[in-house]
């Protein structure tokens, strides 16, 4: 009541003619994201559906818990086992090794709470840098084109961290997101008119400008001097025989990898939650596994003497990089995904085939997820196009013997 009392008070000072007028859309921001808006819709005002940007933006946030949790145990996880086989009695990693030798920390990968505390301390900063440098920007786009504050970016600030190595320096997460938020999306005019998945924009300018911090054998596990590959990493140097992960520790995300992206058990489970709430689209998910399935199934047919990616299994890609992720959170991205429904099994299995070929032809780049969805992304409204004329064609030709 005393919050609530307090928010009104300021509204006077943020409102039109008030002294802080323009910095309203960071006042409307923060009163919506802490209480529902006094001014609602009543009635059957809703032609299509009820549910409005907020909840859809909450719920997929509510879908990617489980991928958050994950990605704090494994960074965690892997540090501290990478420590302990190399021999080490303390934590190292600056300021978070010290902190945890303060209160009294060894070296313990067996301790779930100390896993997820150091994965924590790694997470968390990369996660406030996110929001804070993304927030600035909306709401500078926001008060320069005096319109509130869009819920849009919720899902972009904990999406972009999930897609990135627990060891990449915070500036440059201030540059990517930076990037992926005004030339991703603003410049389009903001939220829902962008043609780009913005966390992806954002990872892919962070990969093709600083390579060293985002790729590699070094980056993957938060441990100082340590070098530990990932499966796609292994696979591209010698094939499905050179993979050391267990299978089944790749499906729960117990391998290096970037920190949201290395569960496919917590990527299902908000698969599961999006389906079941109607937000996530089934048809892409599906097609994106099926195709990927089908063309990586064919390349192992064929086999290789030169390419080892040709040896990986459909199953193993399916749990190696970020596959599973970007599937279930970025493919289907209402505002950058194809609108119609038989455009959907186009636009998936697109995503699936391009992830494919990129991972195997192309081993210089294993991980090739985030490309596809980039790729299949400007060809969205094309799929769009041709299947809506392909309706009113089919619509004129029945018209006409009718």
């Amino acid at each position: 009541m005393g919050l609530r009392g307090f928010l009104d008070k300021q509204h006077k000072y943020f409102d039109k003619g008030g002294k802080l007028e323009k910095l309203y859309p960071l006042y409307e921001a923060i009163d919506t994201f802490l209480y529902t808006p006094g001014e609602v819709n009543e009635g059957s005002v809703h032609v299509r559906d009820g549910i409005d940007l907020k909840r859809t933006m909450v719920s997929v946030a509510i879908a990617l818990s489980p991928c958050i949790m994950m990605a704090m145990y494994n960074t965690g996880f892997q540090a501290l086992n990478a420590y302990e086989s190399m021999g080490a009695t303390s934590i190292g990693g600056g300021w978070r090794g010290q902190l945890l030798g303060s209160l009294g920390f060894g070296v313990d990968p067996s301790s779930i709470g100390l896993c997820f505390l150091l994965g924590a301390l790694y997470f968390f900063p990369i996660f406030i840098v996110t929001n804070l440098v993304g927030g600035f920007w909306e709401g500078l786009f926001a008060s320069i084109r005096k319109h509130e504050i869009n819920e849009g970016f919720l899902v972009t600030g904990l999406l972009f961290p999930l897609t990135l190595p627990a060891s990449i320096p915070l500036w440059q997460v201030a540059i990517g997101i930076t990037f992926g938020v005004v030339v991703g999306k603003e410049v389009f005019g903001g939220t829902g008119k962008n043609f780009l998945n913005v966390a992806l924009t954002a990872r892919a300018f962070l990969y093709f400008a600083y390579p060293v911090n985002i790729s590699g054998d070094a980056v993957w596990t938060a441990a100082d001097g340590y070098t530990g590959a990932t499966i796609l990493g292994q696979a591209a140097q010698g094939g499905v025989e050179a993979i050391t992960h267990n299978f089944w520790n790749a499906f729960l995300g117990i391998v290096p990898g970037s920190m949201g992206e290395t569960s496919v058990l917590a990527a299902l489970i908000g698969a599961g939650y999006l389906l079941m709430t109607g937000i996530g689209s089934w048809r892409i998910m599906l097609s994106v596994v099926l195709s990927a399935f089908c063309f990586a199934g064919l390349l192992n047919f064929i086999g290789s003497d030169t390419n080892p990616m040709f040896s990986m299994t459909p199953a193993w890609h399916f749990v190696s990089g970020g596959l599973a992720f970007g599937l279930v959170f970025m493919a289907t991205d209402p505002v950058s995904a194809s609108m119609t429904l038989k455009g959907k099994w186009f636009y998936g299995a697109l995503i699936g085939f391009m992830t494919i070929l990129i991972r195997v032809i192309n081993p210089a780049y294993p991980e090739g997820i985030m490309l596809a969805i980039l790729f299949a992304n400007v060809f969205a409204p094309l799929i769009d196009y041709f299947v809506v004329n392909a309706n009113i064609q089919r619509r004129k030709l029945r018209y006409a013997k009718g």
